[in-house]
């Protein structure tokens, strides 16, 4: 039987240590507006690399979904890996291509766990952490383009928990329809990111770990979720502080997700 064509593009925008599994491909992310790094770039054929800075891995995204015939098709950051094991050493639990064979007829789409807010829903959370505003534009931009939708915006970001980090793998007919869903509809937000902090203008990056959501409670795929292998230390302490500060209305521009 022929083996699945899985292209599973990891983003970086500066040199990194990289897993060596034939499972990835490395992508500069934003390779219009920065520094060559000698690999695959997310600027050549149809492409919106230059947004990369508002975009984050996005421009990855769009740029496979328009530019590369797969079978499956994955995105993940460049320090942020599925994993099949929640503890151990990060490096030693990124997903192989071995592992991720086998689970391929369980599920359509591939998604981390999920992360819980449990005093928050996913509306506070991101107004809290970002532009509220931004939220808002969103929402109007839906009903502009999907009348009706807005209704499910509103049931996702009540809810409080969610798939984060723009980490995915799904089967082609999956990702081509997220992707024309998603596409649209953040550039219909219209978002001036003036006067924005550096972290805030990632702006479109931070709602589309929300729209996901959105998007998916109106699919019938088959959805699996898998723990997360960080390789960078994760500031849980750091994290609460700038939660408490949050809710008082002091905003942390270092670990607000």
């Amino acid at each position: 039987m022929q083996q699945p064509r899985i292209f599973f593009a990891v983003a970086l925008h500066e040199k990194y240590a990289l897993p060596t599994d034939a499972l990835y491909t490395p992508i500069q992310a934003g390779a219009a507006i920065h520094p060559p790094l000698g690999l695959m770039r997310d600027d050549t054929g149809e492409n919106i690399s230059a947004k990369n800075g508002s975009y984050c891995e996005l421009t990855v995204l769009y740029w496979m979904a328009h530019n590369v015939d797969a079978d499956w098709y994955g995105l993940c950051h460049y320090r942020r890996y599925f994993s099949l094991r929640r503890t151990g050493c990060p490096q030693k639990r990124i997903l192989t291509r071995a592992q991720l064979l086998p689970l391929l007829d369980t599920a359509d789409i591939f998604l981390p766990k999920k992360r819980h807010y449990w005093l928050e829903t996913n509306f506070t959370q991101y107004a809290h952490a970002h532009h509220e505003e931004d939220l808002w534009k969103a929402r109007a931009a839906l009903a502009r383009l999907h009348p009706g939708q807005e209704r499910v915006f509103d049931r996702v970001m009540a809810r409080r928990s969610g798939h984060r980090f723009n980490l995915m793998l799904m089967r082609r007919d999956a990702l081509q329809s997220y992707a024309s869903w998603l596409f649209p509809l953040l550039d219909a937000a219209e978002i001036d990111t003036t006067g924005y902090s550096a972290r805030d203008k990632r702006v479109h990056g931070f709602l589309a770990e929300r729209l996901l959501d959105v998007w998916l409670a109106q699919q019938d795929y088959r959805v699996k979720e898998l723990p997360v292998a960080h390789l960078e230390r994760q500031h849980w302490g750091r994290k609460i502080a700038a939660f408490l500060l949050r809710k008082m209305g002091i905003k942390n521009d270092r670990t607000a997700r």
